[in-house]
């Protein structure tokens, strides 16, 4: 894989996965110990744990899909 984002990009995409991964991981967890009910919080928290991750990867490696992709 090579670079495709600048170190500006790179820190958007830290800052995005991370905040995507701290969301879902809160809403998980509240979902986890019964404070959020129903099964919303974890189809909303597991996807934005799972974005988070990608964010979080893109970020490290320089590297970004969509633009890879040529979009």
């Amino acid at each position: 894989m090579q670079c495709n984002i600048d170190a500006r990009g790179k820190a958007g995409r830290l800052i995005i996965g991370a905040l995507f991964e701290g969301v879902g991981l809160f809403l998980l967890v509240l979902a986890w110990v019964g404070v959020l009910g129903g099964i919303w919080p974890w189809y909303l928290g597991v996807p934005l744990v799972i974005l988070g991750w990608i964010g979080i990867f893109e970020g490290i490696a320089g590297w970004c899909a969509i633009r890879a992709l040529g979009i």
